[in-house]
């Protein structure tokens, strides 16, 4: 973890700036939001099904995955999720977790406790619609989802969640240029598109044979936004960004 790096409150106020306008009182009573901090490493549950937990966790830095076992030890990821991101915000009114929260990468939590966020949302009329608003989105992503399991092939499916994962990082300042960071295994990008490894791996080296997306170390840096887009039948629309909270290069 980079100490020098934004702070956990800062990290909220820039993601949910990305969604919704935040006046300075509401920055001011967020940044008051008192937190514990926690360090995950990569594969590490950060909550569980069936858990009850009394805090909300706040990702400040690494990347988390939302996800479900089956029955027979199967797992299914359910959303991918960035610095800035409260995944289980919904824990505030449904009180048992009916899926797991797990660090992709070694992960830094904020953990805010519920009772700190009900009241900023009391008194804050701002925050509480800034927080329902990411909820909402939430929701949104969770249909383009399963529209995207349900009927995209292979090719659109991959390129899809790319697009989605530079989105969402570029609209809150973590995305370089046309580069960024995606530190998801093959494993976990079949778990979370209903495809097998080696169909993830051939599709990845499609992608790259036709320039759309390569490789610079462990990041992905897109070779053409236009044609990935185009082939992963991506609209950002879904995202409900705020307008201007993305910058094209």
């Amino acid at each position: 973890m980079n100490p020098r790096g934004p702070s956990p409150h800062e990290r909220l106020i820039t993601k949910l700036e990305s969604i919704a306008d935040l006046s300075a009182e509401a920055k001011a009573a967020l940044s008051a939001l008192p937190i514990r901090l926690r360090a995950f490493e990569e594969n590490a549950d950060i909550v569980r099904q069936g858990d009850r937990p009394r805090e909300c966790g706040l990702v400040v830095e690494g990347f988390v995955c939302r996800y479900k076992l089956l029955g027979e030890g199967q797992r299914q990821i359910m959303s991918f999720h960035i610095p800035g991101d409260i995944p289980d915000l919904q824990s505030l009114h449904i009180k048992v977790m009916d899926h797991s929260l797990s660090a992709l990468t070694p992960t830094q939590i904020a953990f805010i406790p519920h009772a700190a966020v009900n009241e900023v949302t009391r008194n804050n009329p701002e925050v509480a619609s800034a927080f329902w608003r990411d909820t909402l989105i939430d929701a949104a992503v969770f249909r383009e989802w399963l529209a995207g399991v349900g009927r995209r092939s292979a090719h659109q499916r991959i390129a899809h969640v790319i697009c989605e994962v530079y989105v969402k990082l570029q609209s809150v300042g973590l995305a370089d240029g046309e580069s960024f960071q995606l530190p998801v295994t093959q494993a976990e990008l079949a778990d979370a598109l209903g495809l097998s490894s080696v169909h993830v791996n051939r599709v990845l080296q499609d992608l790259r044979r036709v320039g759309l997306i390569s490789y610079r170390g462990r990041f992905v840096v897109i070779g053409d936004w236009d044609g990935l887009q185009a082939a992963g039948d991506f609209d950002p629309g879904y995202l409900h960004l705020k307008d201007g909270a993305l910058q094209w290069n």
